[in-house]
């Protein structure tokens, strides 16, 4: 499998105390654990299970990720800004490894 890419799309102006709509997606191929290979071995777990969204470095949004999920997960969620920033957004994967990208918006 490829590196996971992370793609985010948050507007890029907002007014003070607007709320706006984030939209997230990360390719990844969410292994299971449960499929065998091709020798009837399984295949380990490798999911991601956790996605984290802060705004100027406070979280924003913030959920855990179980196997039933399906791959390239995308999730959708609105966050109120109230000042221009940076959006920092987070996935991890089983063992450890993190998948990382940034958005700022403008407020004004």
């Amino acid at each position: 499998m490829a590196d996971p890419k992370p793609r985010v799309k948050v507007p890029k102006k907002a007014a003070a105390g607007e709320v706006v709509e984030i939209k997230t997606l990360i390719s990844h191929t969410m292994e299971s654990g449960q499929r065998k290979d091709k020798d009837g071995n399984p295949i380990p777990r490798k999911i991601i299970n956790n996605f984290t969204c802060s705004f100027n470095g406070k979280t924003v949004f913030s959920c855990d990720m179980e196997p039933a999920i399906s791959a390239n997960p995308y999730l959708q969620f609105s966050a109120k800004v109230e000042e221009s920033g940076t959006f920092e957004f987070k996935w991890t994967e089983d063992g450890g490894a993190e998948f990382s990208t940034t958005s700022d918006i403008t407020v004004g």
